[in-house]
């Protein structure tokens, strides 16, 4: 029987460029409305369009950088959201881990753009330029911008409604 795990070499085997996945889309709700949807780790699983998020408890909304919140995935498994970077109401990133461990590589940034009235521009990106764990590579290459884009509609139906 074969290991069908990739070497870690195949990291620097493939374009840093394909690495970063981006979508965005308008929505018309004032910027701090957007924001607290995706800063209160407890809404997430309603916007999640990977499917991924089964839930996460009350009280864990972001405030600033260095802290972190614990989500528990649709198979059961707890994970440690480590907050990298934020500015309330424009900004938020997060690089998950095992609970307790270091982040895997992975980075999900949200940024909140007004642009008139009370509508913003929410763009989203997942980045993987950091990952060198193998086993994880089969998932990152899987999220594409269709994924990102199903969490923005879920979000935006929220926001709007």
């Amino acid at each position: 029987m074969t290991d069908q795990t990739p070497d870690a070499s195949v990291f620097d085997s493939i374009d840093p460029v394909l690495k970063v996945v981006t979508a965005e889309i308008e929505i018309s709700a004032p910027a701090e409305a957007v924001f607290e949807l995706i800063a209160d780790p407890q809404r997430q699983p309603e916007w999640d369009g990977n499917d991924n998020l089964g839930s996460a408890a009350d009280g864990q909304r972001v405030r600033g950088t260095g802290g972190s919140f614990i989500t528990t995935l649709t198979k059961g498994v707890d994970r440690e959201n480590h907050i990298v970077d934020f500015a309330e109401g424009r900004f938020i990133a997060w690089k998950p881990s095992e609970v307790g461990g270091e982040p895997f590589g992975q980075k999900w940034v949200w940024e909140i753009e007004p642009i008139e009235g009370d509508s913003v521009l929410v763009r989203h990106v997942y980045d993987w330029t950091e990952l060198r764990d193998p086993q994880r590579l089969p998932r990152a290459q899987s999220t594409t911008a269709a994924n990102l884009l199903a969490s923005l509609k879920r979000l935006k139906q929220l926001a709007e409604s």
